[in-house]
């Protein structure tokens, strides 16, 4: 149903996924996963910056599966927070933000075991400067499950949902973008017309350079790389 001028499509599954599972979903979102899904270009990687609880991480394995996709789910987080400096607590609780980024972690790694099980993505626990870096030295590393992974090639589609700070969301895009087959999409998280977050900028430059279309607004923005 739509909420406004964006599409929700929402179904039961992704409601009992939401109940369960932490973490901050624009259900706009679902109309964009599920249309890269339909189009994927080819069979290279679906990557993923910024996990936090694995809400999308699963959804998107989700649709992934629906649609009989084999490419592989690869994500990167560090489950460092924006404000949460080192020695101090959550507020004014007695919590300590370490302690807090140890619980999103195992939580994730709880997540995403129970809801993507038959299909676990693979999660490198990386910032996604050092993310690309390996992904451009084409590394071989452990992700948070034990498991190795091979980084490195061509990407199919990105889902940008890192530190939304303009040059993160920039060096983001500008590291995708080299791996990036033509074809290929990229969807940013934050980015609706009017959100505050700097993230917007990056979304505009890239609307002026011509380089990329826009597929879907709905109401963050979808690019293709043409």
């Amino acid at each position: 149903m739509g909420h406004g001028t964006w599409i929700d499509i929402s179904e039961e599954y992704i409601n009992w996924l939401c109940f369960a599972n932490a973490g901050m979903l624009s259900r706009g979102n679902l109309y964009c996963f599920d249309y890269v899904m339909r189009r994927l270009p080819t069979e290279d990687p679906v990557v993923e910056i910024g996990s936090f609880m694995g809400l999308s991480t699963n959804v998107l394995t989700f649709y992934m599966q629906r649609y009989g996709r084999r490419n592989r789910l690869i994500t990167c987080d560090k489950w460092v927070f924006e404000g949460a400096e080192p020695g101090t607590t959550v507020g004014d609780s007695s919590i300590s933000h370490e302690a807090y980024r140890a619980f999103a972690r195992e939580t994730f790694i709880r997540n995403v075991r129970f809801f993507s099980g038959n299909r676990l993505p693979h999660t490198v626990e990386m910032l996604s400067d050092e993310f690309y870096n390996a992904w451009r030295s084409g590394r071989r590393v452990t992700d948070v499950f034990g498991r190795e992974v091979q980084l490195g090639g061509p990407i199919s589609f990105c889902y940008i949902d890192g530190n939304h700070s303009y040059e993160a969301a920039k060096a983001d895009f500008q590291n995708t973008d080299e791996m990036l087959v033509r074809g290929g999409f990229l969807l940013f998280d934050d980015s609706a017309d009017g959100s505050e977050w700097e993230v917007c900028r990056v979304v505009r430059e890239i609307k002026a350079a011509g380089r990329h279309e826009v597929v879907i607004r709905n109401p963050n923005y979808l690019f293709v790389k043409k």
